[in-house]
């Protein structure tokens, strides 16, 4: 009767089928299992590519880049930078407060600062792009300060509010 790992010829002696699976001439079932699982396991091969080392910013980079997150990141960007892009001196009275749809929102500490931007709202705008093409901003909005409104809140009534009482 032949051995599970043996030849399947019965006419070997069981004494040379030891030796040709010892030298590694015959397979084996476990030899097998060995070779194959070394087979697969081509892609933890050293100096393979993807194999060398690289630095976390690139490894980042290409999570972003993969994750899709390259456009919020640079709308972070143009907030963080908005010295840079707007100036020193019209920053200290500037803040971006909102994106939306290829807009972005600039608030104003008065009126006049408002009114200044839109006048220089084309070299801003033209600053943003050359500088964060990827963050998407095709205009700009300014807006004044936010004051209080007689016409806004949760104790609101309809009608003139409160002039109609003056006359």
């Amino acid at each position: 009767m032949p051995e599970p790992d043996g030849p399947a010829d019965p006419a070997v002696p069981e004494t040379v089928s030891t030796y040709l699976r010892l030298r590694g001439l015959e397979p084996s079932a476990r030899a097998y299992r060995k070779r194959r699982r070394r087979t697969d396991d081509d892609e933890n091969a050293p100096f393979t590519p993807g194999r060398d080392p690289r630095g976390v910013g690139d490894v980042l980079a290409q999570l972003t880049r993969e994750s899709g997150w390259d456009k919020e990141l640079a709308r972070e960007d143009v907030v963080r930078a908005w010295s840079d892009v707007a100036g020193d001196d019209t920053a200290r009275h500037t803040r971006p407060v909102a994106f939306s749809q290829g807009t972005l929102t600039v608030q104003a500490d008065s009126t006049a600062w408002a009114k200044q931007l839109q006048l220089m709202r084309a070299h801003i705008l033209s600053e943003i792009v050359r500088r964060f093409p990827e963050a998407g901003v095709e205009s700009i909005r300014f807006i004044g300060p936010d004051v209080p409104s007689w016409k806004w809140g949760p104790r609101t009534i309809p009608g003139r509010g409160p002039r109609d009482t003056y006359g």
